[in-house]
């Protein structure tokens, strides 16, 4: 599985090598296999990388409150996930993206705190939270995005695809990119680093589901395996049959 993986990513077809490497990795996590963990992270997070690249470089912006983009409506870029829409639509909308080949980034916001934060959420096996800045308004001092209407329509702020009510600020890429990487940064310290290697790597693991796009999680994860494989047999066999349970 990781040879056809590792020749996906030669010849450039990320979504593949994405795929088989994930579930190449699942396998591995469910027998415990630590080393073969530690190897498959690597070219998994290359072709994540790839996709996150591609998503920004399409340049285009799109907040949903309503329906879901689905279609042609779904293209390559970045989109923002409001209330009344919640974490699962958030994944609902990357795995889509998936089956489609569609490069996209994908920020699900809660509603705004009183200390005028956006909490975002990320949702996996375990559910990841963390609070972020707000983007900087991007209009003239009416609540509406800036530009002139075919580039607002560009940018994704046509309500036929799910985007902004006027006073919504509209993000950059900049601020997604910025705001996955502080959701990342949450998961890695929300695992306690006293705990056992083979414990670390469980958790790194169910948050790497959560968040596939965060680079550090993944270094973090395979270092942990790395750790993990110098532990006993025996306790390596009696934490699979924990798993297992």
């Amino acid at each position: 599985m990781m040879e056809q993986a590792s020749q996906a990513l030669v010849e450039r077809r990320y979504f593949d090598a994405e795929r088989l490497a994930a579930e190449a990795l699942a396998r591995a996590f469910t027998v415990l296999d630590y080393e073969r963990m530690a190897r498959i992270v690597l070219p998994l997070e290359e072709a994540r990388r790839q996709k996150r690249d591609a998503a920004a470089e399409a340049g285009y912006v799109g907040v949903v409150i309503d329906q879901l983009p689905v279609g042609r409506a779904l293209k390559a870029g970045c989109y923002l996930v409001c209330p009344p829409r919640v974490g699962i639509d958030g994944r609902s909308l990357r795995e889509a993206a998936d089956k489609k080949k569609v490069a996209v980034i994908v920020v699900v916001r809660e509603p705004t705190s009183r200390d005028g934060l956006w909490p975002v959420v990320a949702l996996g096996p375990v559910t990841v939270r963390t609070k972020v800045p707000p983007p900087e308004m991007t209009h003239n001092g009416t609540g509406a995005p800036g530009g002139t209407s075919r580039q607002r329509k560009k940018a994704g702020a046509s309500p036929a695809d799910g985007a902004a009510a006027p006073e919504l600020p509209r993000p950059s890429v900049q601020w997604f990119l910025r705001t996955c990487e502080l959701l990342g940064d949450a998961a890695i310290a929300a695992v306690d680093r006293a705990l056992p290697a083979d414990f670390r790597v469980e958790n790194l693991f169910r948050r790497l589901e959560a968040l596939p796009d965060h680079e550090k999680l993944h270094q973090a994860l395979g270092d942990a395996c790395r750790e993990a494989m110098m532990g006993p047999e025996p306790g390596r066999k009696a934490r699979r049959a924990e798993i297992e349970f």
